[in-house]
């Protein structure tokens, strides 16, 4: 523990980085308050709403997985699965991209989304996945991180195919659960695939006259949490309405560490064009007080103009927010079916428990039983 003497130096040198240190909270405020002429009241409108969101096994919570198994779930806020996949770090990548095709022609979601953009191999979609050779001959060397990436392909992939090839009674917004921006893709790829989105969007309005509009809410953003203060002492959001705001790209480049996780379409810079970013970002509040949470929010770039709309729709679902408030309802649905728990995780335990139990000779299986699977037996002192 600190001493009494020690915890006063501390405070001392607390307080005098935090004084060298206000010019830069007098920035933070001075590029909020200039964002004041741009705050706009939110109008409730009425549309249907999908939300896609994925899962994973890792977020199960398993007492006995040896092979870290992975259950890759994509769920809409209909509770509809729209793509489910087992898989584990020494899955050979090449072997499951062959489970999304049949003969060369796609079968799932991911298949359609890698044959539009031309490519055959999950490496040449994304740099994130190794190449098959290395994963079978030095799988040590792969980072078991990759199936989180494989997992948010999955759901680019199903919401790709969602916009492009639904059948809609009426307009309709898709809301994305995360940024409309992803580091994910190889080169360009993340560009090409919303520039195909953006172009399934105008032939859906010309042919079908239905009007069809993506968004995506951010859990955590860099943006909003270096600027919360500075919103906050220069009350860009007052009591009374649901507001929102855009934010511009110079803003967003003082709070990336890579600046061009915010240069969108049109913003080339040093001859390097947006590979990353399909949205323009916009601070809302749905709730109309002070203290209402404020939520980070892309739109497709080419639908900016059109964000009073946009948010007007996701108003009336976002007033029905519940377990959290003035979040987006059909988003939240989406989550809770998404979740893998209570009896389908047991049954999901004693799958894996089954495929271990048939691996072993019959002298063996009688092991898999006589473990003990408390993953925590200190908390039974609790008991």
């Amino acid at each position: 523990m600190f001493t009494e003497a020690s915890l006063d130096d501390l405070r001392k040198a607390i307080d005098e980085q935090t004084q060298s240190d206000k010019h830069l909270l007098d920035e933070l405020v001075g590029d909020i308050r200039s964002l004041r002429s741009e705050v706009r009241v939110i109008r409730r409108r009425t549309t249907t709403s999908i939300s896609l969101v994925a899962s994973d096994g890792g977020n199960n919570r398993l007492a006995f997985d040896p092979f870290l198994v992975q259950i890759v779930r994509i769920v809409d806020s209909l509770g509809a699965d729209q793509m489910l996949d087992v898989i584990s770090p020494t899955t050979d990548p090449d072997e499951l991209v062959r489970r999304h095709f049949d003969a060369g022609h796609p079968k799932s979601s991911l298949g359609r989304l890698m044959a539009d953009l031309g490519e055959a191999r999950l490496v040449d979609l994304s740099h994130m996945i190794p190449d098959g050779k290395t994963a079978r001959e030095d799988p040590n060397s792969v980072s078991p991180t990759w199936v989180l990436t494989f997992r948010d392909l999955c759901e680019w992939a199903v919401l790709y195919e969602r916009l492009c090839a639904g059948e809609y009674a009426g307009n309709t917004l898709f809301v994305r659960d995360g940024l409309l921006r992803s580091k994910q893709f190889r080169g360009d790829l993340f560009v090409q695939m919303i520039k195909r989105m953006e172009a399934c969007i105008a032939a859906t309005l010309k042919l079908k006259k239905r009007r069809i509009f993506l968004a995506g809410i951010a859990k955590h953003s860099q943006v909003l949490a270096r600027y919360r203060l500075a919103m906050t002492i220069e009350n860009l959001f007052p009591a009374g309405e649901a507001y929102y705001v855009p934010i511009p790209r110079a803003i967003e480049r003082k709070a990336y560490r890579w600046p061009e996780y915010a240069r969108g379409a049109g913003e080339e810079e040093g001859g390097e064009a947006a590979k990353f970013v399909g949205g323009r970002m916009f601070f809302v509040r749905f709730g109309p007080h002070r203290g209402d949470p404020v939520w980070a929010v892309d739109l497709l770039s080419l639908q900016a103009n059109e964000a009073g709309e946009v948010f007007g729709f996701l108003l009336g679902d976002a007033v029905d927010g519940f377990p959290v408030p003035y979040y987006p309802r059909c988003l939240q649905k989406a989550h809770e079916f998404a979740q893998v728990v209570d009896f389908d995780l047991d049954i999901l335990q004693d799958a894996v428990l089954d495929s271990v139990r048939n691996l072993l000779g019959a002298s063996d299986r009688g092991a898999v039983d006589r473990m003990n699977l408390d993953p925590d037996p200190s908390g039974r002192r609790y008991e």
